[in-house]
């Protein structure tokens, strides 16, 4: 048994292994950015009808959300900050997966506005937005408990 861990741990910590995480998540989320930065203001709607935040702060971070996700997943696919990137992003995911049950909980429809800020794109299965969120998160896990600092 105690082999196998180790094995286990030898596969997820490779260098290949985590640039391959380093780029699922960092291109994950640097991808999610960029609609989001283009359209702050169609963002901002979505965060609203999410229900969340209180009003004074929708448009702060329908601007500084989606430069975290753009400067994190560069700082991924880079090799900087690798375990703090993975940190923050898989955090992020962690907040998305919560706000998306409580919605669900809510019965609110809504735009999750992950990929895409389009109004005609309402995502009313928050069920597989979770277990795709969940996926995600993934390498961020790996990346978090294996990666081997220089």
């Amino acid at each position: 048994m105690f082999v196998q861990k180790k094995r286990i741990f030898l596969i997820l910590s490779s260098k290949l292994i985590q640039v391959i995480v380093r780029f699922i998540l960092g291109g994950t989320f640097i991808y999610a950015s960029f609609e989001k930065l283009l359209n702050p203001i169609e963002f901002s709607r979505i965060i609203q009808n999410y229900k969340i935040l209180p009003e004074f702060l929708i448009n702060p971070v329908a601007v500084i959300l989606p430069l975290i996700e753009l400067i994190f997943g560069i700082f991924l696919i880079f090799g900087i900050f690798v375990r703090n990137s993975a940190i923050v992003l898989s955090s992020l995911l962690i907040i998305f997966i919560m706000a998306i049950t409580i919605n669900i909980i809510r019965g609110i429809d809504f735009n999750c506005g992950c990929f895409s800020i389009s109004s005609s794109k309402h995502n009313s299965n928050g069920f597989l937005l979770i277990a795709r969120d969940l996926l995600i998160l993934i390498p961020g896990i790996i990346i978090v408990l294996f990666h081997k600092e220089k």
